[in-house]
């Protein structure tokens, strides 16, 4: 067995779950977490970290990941096709991951994605997620470039969940800057036609007030949606209201 995979059994692991949780509690301010997160992630030969909290109106990470990486994630809106995002939300358990085992009917997107992942050095890793406030989400990444990662045993969920659970709670108390994140915006049409509807104003009745098509007008509402990654127009409408944008 090698160095990198003898650190990761049973009992290095659980330790280092405590030692995380050791570290957040006495992290006095932002800066001293994110000098930490780094060589703390090395301990277990881990080339990186990557916490991200998914929300509707608030989506960001904070990291050492490169950061043409982070920069690019977030501008492609890598969260809604990301495997390793969408295995979190689904389990919400602590595992494993490689981009080496992937499935054949898997996308062109998803392919060009762990494509890309991979030409920034992150190949393989944990991912451990956390039910955060109104079932939102929250998850810590230790990423590796060696192309495929073995457990001695399972993770212990518990030491797993509770040390990112503080963790998040420490990154929301310190509300600590963001490495990156995602940028929600509108062009005026859209912002316009979803004040409107925010109003109680339908399609139609846009459509004659604006002077345009019930096509154009229904055209600028979906793109709005789409832009704030809204399941349905009303959540649209109370997100850019929230965030100041209609």
């Amino acid at each position: 067995m090698n160095s990198f995979a003898s650190k990761l059994g049973e009992i290095a692991l659980k330790a280092w779950f405590q030692r995380l949780t050791d570290l957040t509690s006495i992290a006095r301010t932002e800066n001293m977490l994110k000098d930490a997160l780094p060589d703390f992630a090395a301990e277990l030969g881990f080339d990186n970290y990557a916490y991200l909290y998914i929300h509707p109106s608030r989506t960001y990470a904070v990291s050492n990941y490169p950061k043409e990486w982070q920069r690019r994630y977030f501008e492609a809106r890598y969260t809604s096709i990301d495997p390793v995002v969408r295995t979190a939300a689904t389990t919400l358990r602590a595992f494993v991951w490689s981009g080496e085992h992937r499935q054949r009917s898997e996308s062109k997107e998803i392919r060009r994605f762990y494509s890309e992942a991979g030409d920034h050095g992150i190949r393989s890793g944990i991912s451990i997620p956390v039910r955060t406030a109104r079932r939102h989400m929250s998850m810590l990444t230790l990423a590796s470039s060696r192309p495929t990662l073995t457990l001695e045993h399972d993770i212990d969920q518990i030491a797993a969940v509770t040390a990112v659970a503080f963790l998040h709670a420490k990154i929301e108390q310190h509300s600590t800057t963001p490495t990156a994140q995602l940028s929600l915006s509108l062009t005026p049409r859209q912002a316009n036609c979803l004040k409107w509807s925010a109003e109680g104003k339908s399609m139609k009745a846009i459509a004659t007030i604006e002077n345009m098509s019930f096509a154009t007008v229904n055209f600028h509402l979906n793109n709005a949606r789409k832009n704030l990654d809204a399941v349905s127009l009303a959540q649209a409408t109370a997100l850019a209201t929230k965030l100041g944008l209609i």
